[in-house]
């Protein structure tokens, strides 16, 4: 049983991952639009697999990366997905880049990398 957690400012962009992570063979997603929602939402955020954590969550606001480090301090054991829309010059980009055990996947993310990325946590280490 694979929970995803969609960390997205995009509204639209969020419902529609969550379909999509459904359609995938996703039994659950938890979603949040910022950093405060996500830590709102904590016993439900910490259960998921997997973690689809858009890097930039706005000006001025904590970022995926911020999430990230709150998921980890946490215990979180999932799998990590950054999604970005900015290149990889980007300094948020940059620093997510240093991790590892991650993986940055840009936007728009194609539904087949979504099946694929449902399968292997599923199937592979890092579900909950």
């Amino acid at each position: 049983m694979l929970r995803v957690l969609v960390l997205e400012d995009d509204a639209d962009l969020r419902t529609i991952l969550c379909e999509l992570l459904s359609l995938s063979g996703a039994d659950g997603c938890v979603s949040a639009g910022t950093v405060a929602e996500l830590k709102g939402k904590h016993t439900e955020a910490l259960g998921c697999g997997l973690a689809l954590l858009d890097i930039n969550l706005g000006a001025g606001v904590p970022s995926g990366l911020d999430a990230y480090r709150w998921l980890k301090d946490n215990g979180y054991t999932g799998r990590t997905v950054f999604l970005t829309g900015h290149a990889r010059s980007h300094p948020l980009v940059r620093e997510v880049l240093e991790l590892t055990h991650v993986q940055v996947l840009s936007k728009p993310i194609e539904s087949k990398v979504l099946l694929a990325l449902v399968r292997d946590s599923s199937y592979g280490t890092g579900t909950a």
